[in-house]
């Protein structure tokens, strides 16, 4: 199964002020053969990357690696044209002694496709890292041979970022000027003007991936003579901001048509350009999105209505977040308009750093297109305007003041996909309302049999869409309206392309349907009670009963026994997927219901129905019946009785069930004949398909108790005593064991000595002699203080005083020594105490006795 590439996502937009919310999310895990998706390749050409659509011709012209295509716009499996367009061996040689790979990157790679006219496209290439441009005649299809410098039009490097527009026969063109590519150019080339550039400076771009460029007109609909201008954008590494790296920040940038560059200062330069920053960030969490990667522009009937659509990502890989930003064309004119500018200051004579510039701004305003204003001061092009704003704008390309997206927020976020890719259709669905639908191509899956990234995305009005990649070209329409099955699903999808007509009961394209509407629905129950799926589970397993929702906008509600349940219990957990019930319970038995519930405004009602059924109950041993016993007593009538007891309550509770419906995801096993015939598996979940569910299952009272049930909870109430006791003897044990070993504190050591005393009198004389002198205390160096407070004060100190170390004598291995405490008076030998007054001493921390 291949995913394809295309992410749908619709939003909403109500007379002139656009409200966007999020309507739909589609990401269709189909086989590429269902899609009805159309490709094109050829063996030995790679890098389908650059495509120029002619709906005039309907024609789909591709650029490729070394050759051009013409294809049928209906059909891409249709090749009308082909030319090659090969490296000479000089040039390629010439490529390889500079280090670049002969097989891979000295080849030609076709980057440049631009209308000239209706008989003639410019194409250029990367010519083994020496830019190249002809011309292509449309007749013949062929090359007219006319090799013009490619240099600041096209990349030298076909993986090097660059972008171009063709504006009444002037290309113009983000790209870099060297071999290296580190000297990046904004220009025009133009058969009737000089060539037009920004000046080489890090305050004007500082290491830009360029990656699209479009026009705005409006200078003839403009009440204030304004131009038509130019807008790119592009990543560049930041200036103004401090990091600890290379900190890269997402730029529009901005030239008017009308630029001829300044007479004395800014000579063949862009006397308009000025760039500001693009924000789509995460307020509420701070987070930003700061690469830029691709924007489309959705232009409206006046020049105000356009809206700059973009993908987003973040510098940092391992986020794994996208995003999709809008902008209205009036904001970013504002800015343009009225931002403030920014300027270098020097900190501490060594650091540059950018501030705003808070002086006096010259007029007219710098980077300003010519308008009327302008040209009643008899200013009427770049040329005539003065020194002093053309020095300013030259110093101050860079405006302090943000562009914000529409709503201050993301269109769009999502997570573990790379987008890279984005075109934009706005289309007037048959419910009155206009919807812009998104297109996002990604890095990851691709419609293609061979996997590889998306590198271009185009759409065109004929509703289809195309897609290059290195490996080729992709054609699918806008619209898988026959992805849904049911009228239920259709509706409730809400895709603007597709309604349901009742007459053939398929789901189509709304141009080819009848639309029925929502009021038509009611809440049903889409499956009978006979299509629940039984589920048998060991007490105390877990067990999973899965639920798909086929609507993005709807919630799933579970009911057990027809009342709503919820997350409150610790053993169950309702995820996008299903139900997870951890531990089985006999309570937890009976009817499981999924339901979609959707809320319906244009029917002003919640719609629901029901997605999957189970019946859920306990997987019991097998009872033997013993010989004698009445009938009533038989396992038949115990169940019948079971069954009869829970009859009641499940029906009390029951939801209302109709008809049949959808095919849902269940689980499976093996059929079983009767479970109360079988013996139990090993396996925890058992579920019984296509095996017809008896009206009344065993769903036993919450009160009541199987006699198994009430044996397994005796069990576990004995096994825990046991335990306790265990764990009680153990612990008696070790408390015996250190208090034996002299482990722990007095208390203990004296019921040792009281309960084991008369032992170690009889065998171990020594050591109660060894323990007596410890314990004795001469009468003699009891002092009173108050009868000698002067003479023997000094004397009396000393005997109260700490005497140093205290440690047990030598009673090494339990042998008193021969000398010690036989005969000696105590007072006589006290080799620990010690006069300091008399006797000095030495070492401190000598152990001599």
């Amino acid at each position: 199964i291949l995913k394809l590439l295309i992410v749908r996502f619709l939003y909403l937009k109500t007379a002139d002020v656009i409200s966007f919310s999020l309507v739909k999310t589609c990401l269709f895990p189909f086989k590429h053969s269902d899609l009805g998706l159309m490709e094109f390749s050829e063996p030995g050409i790679f890098n389908y990357s650059t495509l120029l659509l002619s709906e005039e011709k309907s024609a789909l012209y591709v650029g490729a690696r070394e050759a051009i295509f013409e294809l049928s716009m209906t059909n891409v499996t249709i090749r009308n044209n082909k030319v090659q367009w090969t490296v000479a061996e000089i040039p390629m040689n010439m490529c390889a002694l500079k280090g670049k790979s002969k097989e891979r990157d000295c080849l030609n790679y076709i980057r440049v496709l631009q209308v000239v006219d209706d008989e003639r496209l410019y194409v250029c290439g990367t010519y083994a890292f020496q830019p190249q441009c002809d011309h292509l005649n449309l007749d013949d299809f062929s090359l007219e041979g006319q090799i013009e410098d490619g240099r600041g039009k096209c990349s030298f490097d076909p993986s090097q970022s660059f972008t171009t527009v063709m504006v009444d026969g002037d290309l113009y063109s983000g790209t870099a000027y060297n071999f290296l590519g580190s000297e990046p150019i904004i220009s025009r080339y133009s058969q009737s003007r000089s060539l037009l550039r920004t000046q080489y400076s890090t305050s004007w771009l500082n290491e830009p991936s360029f990656v699209f460029a479009d026009v705005i007109r409006g200078g003839k609909s403009r009440a204030d003579g304004d131009d038509d201008k130019i807008y790119y954008f592009f990543t560049e590494v930041s200036v103004e901001y401090e990091f600890f790296g290379k900190l890269l920040i997402p730029r529009v940038a901005r030239v008017c048509k009308g630029d001829l560059g300044g007479e004395r200062t800014l000579q063949k330069k862009w006397t308009s350009f000025l760039k500001a920053k693009l924000v789509c960030s995460m307020p509420e969490l701070n987070f930003v999105f700061n690469v830029v990667q691709d924007i489309f522009t959705l232009k409206g009937a006046e020049w105000k209505d356009t809206v700059f659509y973009g993908v987003f990502t973040s510098q940092w890989g391992n986020v794994g977040l996208s995003a999709v930003c809008a902008y209205n064309v009036s904001a970013v004119e504002e800015v343009f308009s009225k931002g403030k500018y920014m300027q270098k200051a020097t900190v501490e004579q060594s650091h540059t750093k950018w501030v705003r510039y808070n002086g006096v701004t010259p007029s007219p305003r710098p980077g300003a297109c010519i308008n009327n204003l302008m040209r009643l001061q008899n200013i009427n092009s770049s040329l005539h305007l003065p020194d002093k704003t053309l020095q300013f704008v030259r110093d101050h390309p860079l405006l302090e003041d943000p562009v914000l997206p529409i709503g201050n927020k993301p269109r769009l976020i999502t997570k573990d996909v790379n987008y890279t890719q984005i075109v934009v259709e706005r289309v007037e669905a048959l419910d009155g309302n206009t919807y812009d639908i998104i297109f996002t191509g990604t890095g990851e899956m691709m419609p293609f049999r061979r996997q590889s990234p998306t590198l271009i995305l185009l759409w065109s009005s004929t509703r289809s869409l195309y897609a290059g990649s290195d490996s080729g070209v992709v054609q699918s329409p806008t619209a898988f309206c026959s992805r849904y099955t049911s009228c239920q699903d259709c509706v409730l999808a809400r895709d603007p392309y597709c309604a349901w007509d009742p007459k053939i009961l398929l789901c189509l394209a709304f141009w080819d349907s009848i639309v029925i509407f929502l009021s038509a629905f009611s809440s049903v129950a889409s499956l009978s009670q006979k299509d629940f799926q039984r589920v048998a589970v060991k007490p105390g397993s877990s067990a999973v009963l899965p639920c798909l929702l086929k609507s993005n906008l709807a919630q799933v509600t579970w009911r057990l026994n027809g009342s709503d349940l919820t997350e409150a219990s610790r053993f169950h957990f309702i995820g996008e997927n299903g139900l997870l019930i951890y531990s089985v319970a006999p309570e937890e038995q009976g009817y499981y219901e999924c339901w979609s519930v959707e809320w319906v405004p244009a029917a002003g009602k919640n719609f629901s129905f029901l997605l999957a059924g189970y019946v859920l109950t306990l997987d019991l041993p097998v009872r033997t019946v013993q010989r004698g016993t009445n009938r009533s007593s038989s396992p038949n009538s115990l169940e019948a009785g079971s069954e009869a007891a829970a009859e009641g309550n499940v029906k009390a509770s029951r939801a209302p069930l109709t008809s049949a419906g959808f095919t849902t995801a269940v689980l499976t096993s093996p059929p079983q004949t009767d479970p109360s015939l079988t013996a139990p598996t090993s396996s925890t979940v058992k579920v019984l398909r296509n095996q017809h569910v008896p009206s009344n299952p065993i769903v036993p009272h919450p009160g009541s108790q199987d006699p198994e049930a009430e044996y397994l909870q005796q069990s576990n109430g004995m096994a825990y005593l046991l335990l306790f006791l265990l764990f009680f003897a153990l612990f008696l044990a070790a408390l015996v064991y250190n208090c034996y070993m002299q482990y722990l504190p007095a208390p203990c050591l004296r019921l040792r000595a009281a309960l084991l005393g008369s032992h170690k009198s009889a065998h171990q004389p020594e050591y109660r002699a060894c323990e007596a002198g410890l314990m004795e205390t001469a009468p003699q160096e009891k002092v009173n203080l108050s009868d000698q407070p002067t003479q023997n004060g000094k004397q009396s100190l000393r005997a109260l005083r700490d005497t140093g170390y205290e440690t047990e004598p030598e009673c090494g291995n339990g042998q008193i020594p021969p000398h010690s405490f036989r005969g000696d008076s105590p007072s006589q030998e006290k080799p620990f105490d010690i006069d300091g007054d008399s006797q000095s001493i030495k070492f401190a921390d000598a152990d001599e006795c």
